[in-house]
């Protein structure tokens, strides 16, 4: 049975770090969900590209999902971080020791609200760790502590999404996609 993840698109994501990690995963033949935050699927990234969502958040089918991730962009992080329905997918995923991940400003400012930095390593982009509230950061391009793994921006959004793959599937298939890629 495949693994399963579902990504948070919300109006001003990074682009980079929403789209590397759909790419990546499904190339790994990970079951990825494609999610709005709003019921609007057209979602417009923070340079205005537009992806289109396969689903609305209040329209996620229930079910257990292995990891959930959250890229950032500064006003998608915030407008993530509004949505009581994605703290509430996010703490219940956290709660049953699967993925949480989350990238550039989201870890600071969707993650710690939440209380899933407590007592964990992290890392996001460079001078966002002063809006979290706990967690012990670190200035690594990708951070992993037990079911967290956190990256730092757009550049490093390949080497999130090869972490991501890696802890959902093996070592092997994580390195297989990172060498097509060419990463």
């Amino acid at each position: 049975m495949p693994k399963k993840a579902v990504v948070l698109l919300a109006e001003g994501f990074e682009e980079v770090e929403a789209v590397t990690p759909i790419d990546y995963l499904r190339r790994a033949g990970i079951e990825v969900s494609v999610v709005s935050v709003s019921d609007n699927l057209i979602v417009k990234g923070s340079r205005n590209i537009e992806v289109k969502a396969e689903t609305a958040l209040s329209q996620l089918p229930p079910g257990e999902y292995d990891a959930v991730i959250v890229p950032g962009g500064l006003n998608g992080s915030k407008n993530i971080a509004a949505s009581s329905e994605a703290g509430a997918l996010l703490k219940k995923t956290a709660e049953a020791g699967k993925l949480v991940c989350a990238i550039c400003a989201a870890p600071a400012l969707v993650l710690s609200p939440l209380g899933l930095l407590k007592g964990k390593n992290f890392t996001c982009y460079p001078g966002m760790e002063k809006e979290a509230q706990d967690g012990v950061w670190k200035e690594e391009r990708v951070v992993i502590d037990r079911n967290l793994i956190t990256s730092r921006g757009a550049g490093t959004a390949g080497e999130f999404a090869i972490a991501i793959i890696e802890k959902l599937t093996d070592e092997e298939t994580s390195k297989k996609i990172a060498e097509s890629v060419l990463l």
